[in-house]
């Protein structure tokens, strides 16, 4: 039976605390008992913004992404058409729980799968192929970034399943997403919300220290100033965010090959049959 209003209100209630929760996976055993009961089967994937990809052509050098380059969207796009049914979200549980003044509520989660038909109809729709692919596309003209996976804590406050017939495509803003709690959570747990294989950003020479990528634009506070020059850790997830907004177009990021996208696709069908 899906889970009724009232309990995605004590929810929405709960989100405040979000890092202190994430904290609390820290606690020796903690962590494990919760990656276990939690997150053992998960694997969701940062996608890069499709308008800050460029293609790699050789070590050190890349260029701009021709006009015919596959996108990361075509992995979302790749899942919708597949999708036995597609559900809309009213709203984005992570902004409406924060009132996010800069991003649109409305715009919430697409979930893929037999599984959504346990959805309470109160909080979406089932939705045709073309109106998913409409909502992504307003969810990118807004700005958000999409990450996709299997994530059991779906499964858990929708109170519907199995996991394995469930794709979660989160519309994340870099101020409201539950995420943004990765770098408190058990690094184990961290793990399993990764950037997409064969990503690579870094920062080069025309970087003035200005210090723009740093203002509240990281999801995971992945990007310092280390004397005057932004530096981007490992915990980086490769979304794009930071080359969109940097004002010297001093950060690039790259893709190796098109064959990035279907190992994409195919790492992510071994863990949900949309079908």
């Amino acid at each position: 039976m899906a889970n009724p209003l009232w309990f995605v209100e004590l929810l929405k209630q709960a989100y405040a605390y979000k890092r202190i929760i994430a904290r609390i996976t820290r606690i020796p055993g903690v962590g494990r008992i919760v990656y276990d009961m939690m997150f053992k089967e998960d694997g969701v994937v940062y996608l890069p913004k499709d308008n800050v990809v460029k293609m790699s052509i050789h070590v050190g050098k890349s260029i701009e992404r021709p006009t015919d380059t596959i996108l990361p969207s075509k992995i979302v796009k790749h899942f919708i058409e597949k999708a036995s049914h597609r559900w809309i979200m009213n709203k984005c549980i992570c902004r409406d729980s924060d009132q996010c003044k800069d991003y649109p509520i409305d715009l919430g989660c697409l979930f893929l799968g037999e599984a959504v038909l346990g959805i309470n109809p109160q909080l979406g729709r089932e939705a045709t192929k073309e109106e998913a692919f409409e909502h992504l596309r307003k969810c990118q003209d807004a700005g958000l970034v999409q990450m996709i996976g299997r994530n059991k804590l779906d499964t858990m406050w929708l109170n519907i399943g199995p996991g394995s017939k469930l794709l979660t495509i989160c519309n994340c803003c870099p101020c409201c997403c539950l995420w943004n709690a990765l770098p408190d959570f058990n690094p184990q747990i961290a793990r399993k919300i990764a950037r997409m294989d064969g990503v690579n950003v870094r920062v080069t020479d025309r970087c003035t220290g200005c210090g723009t990528c740093t203002d509240d634009v990281c999801f995971v506070d992945a990007i310092t100033l280390v004397n005057g020059r932004a530096v981007i850790s490992d915990a980086c997830r490769a979304c794009g965010r930071c080359v969109e907004v940097c004002p010297e177009g001093a950060i690039e990021l790259t893709i190796e090959s098109d064959a990035v996208y279907e190992e994409t696709i195919e790492r992510l069908s071994s863990l949900v049959d949309v079908e």
